[in-house]
């Protein structure tokens, strides 16, 4: 679906940040607060507490490498604080900090961020006593709170009352639409021609909302019009214009919602290609989003993501991992289109570990082979070119 609205507490009045007297000056301290900052792309801290760079941190991760909807102005990680977590995660620096708590940030940037975004989604997804404290600590300060979390804040009596008593707003990015908004499967993802590209993997939390995104700015830095479709709460948050959050969703739903974001992108965007971000991965026996994807996208082909050095599934030790052999077989099985390219996470891989990868895979397989953190997607780009020829004939009507 496009995305609309989800679970949202409105706020009463609006806030933008107190006055002293008749001076016009801001004051930094009334009630506790700093005042609130206004801008035209929000600024939000992301809350990735211990997990900057790791599997359950995906959302912070997503967040400082990418983001449309918001200025991303720090993270709180007391485990990396003074860092700047963009050479943390990828070796280069974006100038976005890593911040002890909430008082170190606001201290530091000598502003209240308007948002607070929870960016961590582990397997078991309640909170426990610190983190709702830190929650409320945060609307107490006068920052509203974006939650990707299945469990719901704007269902939660403690969290309603201290947002109404802040006038601060909660918002559930997996909230699912109401009932009478959801579309179930229609078959008409058959009509539509332009290519759809999916990006699978074989695992959970591999990057393939990182390597889809990626690959969407390197076709747009082409000329070509892309439009993308997130499947999950990072894409969401990253300011993705279609998709929903699959996994909350009723199986019934699940396949009509992706069919209806596709359509609705090639209807009204009328691009040149189409992306969707896959999730879980088809082999994966604790997730099912991945088979109502591939159905509801009806893919022209698939790029698959995988981690070399992974052994066991991602929060499932002792469940081994798939081979990447047995995972092409499956998507192309299930899908009836074909794997074209191969992209790696990097994870406890060197560089040298990476080339010798690449090397071996696009030996072993014969599909054009990359690390999109590492070393782009020119190699995925020139095969989507292959095999989608049309394309080409774009790129040189833009240049």
């Amino acid at each position: 679906m496009e995305r609309g609205s989800t679970g949202i507490i409105p706020i009463r009045k609006s806030e933008l940040g107190y006055r002293d007297g008749g001076s016009g000056k801001l004051n930094r301290k009334v009630a506790g607060r700093l005042p609130l900052r206004p801008e035209a792309r929000a600024k939000a801290i992301v809350y990735g507490e211990g997990q900057l760079g790791k599997l359950d941190g995906k959302v912070t991760n997503g967040l400082v490498r990418h983001s449309e909807k918001y200025e991303i102005v720090g993270v709180v990680d007391s485990t990396k604080a003074r860092l700047d977590a963009g050479e943390f995660l990828d070796g280069v620096k974006n100038g976005i900090p890593v911040f002890r708590d909430l008082a170190d940030a606001t201290d530091k940037l000598d502003y209240v961020p308007k948002y607070f975004i929870y960016g961590i989604a582990p397997l078991a997804s309640y909170l426990d006593g610190s983190q709702r404290a830190v929650i409320i600590t945060a609307m107490k300060m006068g920052m509203n709170i974006i939650n990707g979390l299945p469990e719901f804040f704007t269902e939660d009596a403690e969290f309603i009352r201290v947002s109404l008593e802040c006038d601060v707003q909660i918002q559930d990015i997996r909230k699912p639409p109401p009932r009478k908004d959801l579309h179930i499967f229609s078959g008409r993802i058959a009509q539509i021609k332009t290519p759809v590209v999916t990006v699978f993997g074989t695992d959970c939390a591999v990057g393939k909302r990182t390597t889809a995104i990626r690959l969407v700015e390197a076709l747009r830095e082409r000329g070509l019009s892309v439009s993308f479709i997130a499947t999950g709460q990072t894409g969401l948050l990253q300011g993705a214009k279609y998709g929903v959050a699959v996994d909350v969703l009723s199986s019934g739903f699940q396949t009509g919602e992706v069919e209806h974001a596709v359509i609705k992108a090639a209807e009204t965007d009328q691009p040149d290609m189409i992306v969707v971000e896959g999730q879980g991965a088809l082999s994966h026996p604790a997730f099912t989003s991945s088979t109502a994807i591939i159905r509801g996208a009806k893919p022209s082909a698939i790029i698959l993501q995988h981690p070399p050095r992974r052994k066991d599934r991602c929060d499932f030790p002792g469940i081994a991992m798939p081979t990447l052999k047995s995972e092409i077989e499956l998507n192309e099985i299930i899908s009836g289109a074909k794997v074209i390219a191969i992209t790696l996470n990097h994870e406890d891989m060197l560089d040298a570990d990476i080339e010798q990868t690449v090397a071996t895979y696009e030996d072993k397989y014969g599909l054009p082979t990359t690390d999109v953190l590492k070393h782009g997607c020119d190699k995925i780009v020139k095969k989507l070119f292959e095999v989608f020829p049309e394309l080409r004939q774009v790129e040189f009507a833009v240049r």
